[in-house]
Order: C-alpha cells, then sequence, then structure tokens
C-alpha cells in the first residue's frame, strides 16, 4: 500500500517513521503541516491524487487540552474539520483511513473500562473537538478505523514520561493526582498496533472504532512513581487530589478503555504498562 502519514513529526509519526525504515512492503509519504496543511481541501487532493495513496494514517491532532478551552475554534479546525478533510478524499480514492482519536470523547464517570460502543459524553473543548471529528468520519462514508489511546508518551516531544523525569532531576519533591485512573500508551506500541490493523484489514471495506492502550490500570501518582523508580531518580511523589490541582479543562476521573475488540480484530497481544515504560526510558537514556 501506498500509506500517508499527516502529523508525521510528533510522537506517534515519529514511531511510523522508524517502522518505515525497515519495512519493504509499504511505501510511505510522511507529511507535517510544514509539508502538507490537511485543512486546505485541494492540497490534501493533489497529495493522495500524486502519490496514489491506499491509506492515509492521521496523527495530527491540537493536543493541549487547556489551550483548547481558550482556543475552541483552532481546536476544531484540527480535530474536527481536518479530519472530514482527509475523510472525503479517502472516499473519493477509495483509501482506508486511520484516525487517533482520544479517551476525553467519554464522561470519566466510568467504573470499569469503556468499550468502543459506549455513548461519547466529552467533558472539555478537546474532547468534544476530537467527539465531533469522530462521527465526521463516520458520517463520510469512508472506509476507517478510529483508535481511540490515552497518556501517550515516547522518547520524543513534550509528555508526562519526559516530564517527570527533568522534574526527577531538578526538583526534591513533587505532587502528582491520584484519583485519576487511567492506562499510559507508549507510541511505539501504538504505531506497531496501527501497522496491524492495516495489514490485517488490508484495503476492505471497514468502519471501525478500537481502544489501544498498553494493558494495566494506574493513577497518575502511580505513573509518576514508577518513571522516578525507573529512572533512578530520588525525587518524593505525593499523592494528592484533582481539587488540589485545578486546571481549566476537566480531566476524565476514569478512562480506562477496553482493548478486547483490537485484540481480537488484529490477533496481537498488548505488552503491560511498565513494560512498555522500561523499553522507552531505556530509549531515552541511550539518546
Amino acid at each position: 500500500m501506498n500509506i500517508l502519514v499527516t502529523g508525521c513529526k510528533g510522537q506517534l509519526g515519529t514511531e511510523l517513521q522508524k517502522i518505515a525504515e525497515n519495512d519493504d512492503r509499504h511505501q510511505w509519504v510522511f507529511t507535517d503541516i510544514d509539508t502538507l496543511d490537511i485543512c486546505d481541501k485541494a492540497a490534501v487532493e493533489l497529495c493522495f491524487a500524486e502519490h496514489t495513496i491506499d491509506a492515509c494514517i492521521n496523527c495530527a491532532a491540537y493536543t493541549a487540552v487547556d489551550k483548547a478551552e481558550d482556543e475552541p475554534e483552532l481546536a476544531t479546525l484540527i480535530n474536527s474539520f481536518a479530519p472530514k478533510v482527509l475523510a472525503d478524499t479517502c472516499k473519493r480514492h477509495d483509501a482506508v483511513f486511520v484516525h487517533i482519536s482520544t479517551d476525553y470523547v467519554f464522561g470519566g464517570d466510568a467504573h470499569e473500562p469503556y468499550k468502543v460502543d459506549d455513548p461519547v459524553n466529552p467533558q472539555s473543548i478537546y474532547g468534544s473537538t476530537k467527539a465531533e471529528g469522530e462521527h465526521l468520519i463516520c458520517e463520510s462514508g469512508c472506509n476507517y478505523m478510529i483508535v481511540r489511546t490515552a497518556w501517550l508518551y515516547s522518547s520524543v516531544g513534550k509528555n508526562f514520561v519526559k516530564t517527570m523525569l527533568m522534574l526527577g532531576d531538578t526538583k526534591d519533591e513533587i505532587n502528582v493526582v491520584a484519583d485519576q485512573k487511567g492506562c499510559p500508551t507508549w507510541a511505539h506500541d501504538l504505531a506497531e498496533a496501527l501497522m496491524a490493523l492495516l495489514n490485517k484489514n488490508g484495503k476492505n471495506e471497514v468502519h471501525e472504532i478500537f481502544h489501544f492502550t498498553n494493558e494495566g490500570e494506574i493513577t497518575w501518582y502511580d505513573f509518576a512513581t514508577a518513571i522516578m523508580e525507573i529512572g533512578g531518580k530520588t525525587c518524593k511523589v505525593n499523592p494528592i487530589t484533582t481539587d488540589q490541582y485545578p486546571t481549566k479543562a476537566k480531566r476524565p476521573a476514569y478512562s480506562v478503555l477496553d482493548l478486547s475488540k483490537i485484540k481480537e480484530f488484529a490477533g496481537i497481544e498488548i505488552p503491560f504498562w511498565r513494560d512498555s515504560l522500561v523499553k522507552c526510558i531505556e530509549e531515552l537514556n541511550n539518546i
């Protein structure tokens, strides 16, 4: 397949570039905002036509959760309008659209892992724009695989793991929320899962939503404590409540995602969160 990747300079896009380096099965086209404006219908159409695109993996997103409360128009443009442009173009070119979404589409008030067909109930501008993006993709009529993920981290870009390691070098103690539960996702594992989905489905008709994170469920406090321990930091982590750490956008108290569908569909085993965290920190130490 000829695979187009948008947002290729981010965490997930970077991992897909690593996969492409050792992949002789597919042809890859990597773009970011400097080479392709995915809000520009004509530019997207030209890109698809020039490269005979068979699949598009959209890694581009507005992910500044708190900032989105002040920039709803920009968040909507990137998270809702742009996915519709890509979906409509995929429809015209009979290409499959792989789109990355988020746990923030849910209300965060559940007590068991969210299934793919549970009703969405976003509590923030970010969540609302991502939910609208999903809706527009489903309405487009294109072949799509929407993959919701959460707590993404890697050795590149800004993320919780890198922030904690930096604080571990500069602080004696920090406070981290202990009443929000979810599961981390190593971008490397997500990239591998996306390729498993594409390779399994090929160019067959598909209209599916999946969930992917690493296995297990923890709090941010648990995550921070593990990062300090694995990273060899002596910084003490203190558990606090959400009320003690107010943010502009509401965070989900519970956003664990049910992974059963993607495991069955793609035939994959998903690594446990701590095992993947160890590998990522090892990677960071070798940079």
